[in-house]
């Protein structure tokens, strides 16, 4: 894949649904995001729509329904909106985005253990 969709909030709502359980109806996401928002079946349905557009999502119709799965690996994305967050948040710069996250957040034993293996690999 050439370009990487630029995904929304509300989007990253959708995909994570589509991600869990693919292919997934569209009444299947409503489902599963009416219980964690106030949104209406038509804005949900909506956003299907919009991702479809952009190319995150396919669709197939099985008799009256869709049935959505993504296009776009869960882990493209993360790397995508992450490099677009480094870029937008702290001009590019890593060092000062992992010290802010490192010192703002309470880390386990693990956590940082795990910190340090990868520091380490790179």
């Amino acid at each position: 894949m050439s370009k990487v969709p630029k995904i929304s909030e509300s989007e990253w709502l959708v995909m994570k649904a589509i991600w869990d359980e693919n292919p997934i109806s569209s009444n299947r996401v409503v489902e599963i995001l009416s219980d964690s928002t106030q949104w209406n079946p038509k804005t949900i349905k909506t956003l299907l729509t919009r991702l479809v557009k952009k190319g995150a999502v396919g669709f197939e119709t099985e008799g009256r329904s869709y049935l959505y799965y993504p296009l776009i690996e869960e882990q493209i994305l993360v790397k995508e909106e992450s490099k677009s967050f480094l870029k937008r948040v702290f001009r590019g710069a890593l060092k000062p985005m992992i010290a802010t996250m490192v010192e703002s957040e309470d880390l386990s034993v693990e956590e940082i253990e795990e910190l340090k293996r990868l520091l380490s690999k790179k």
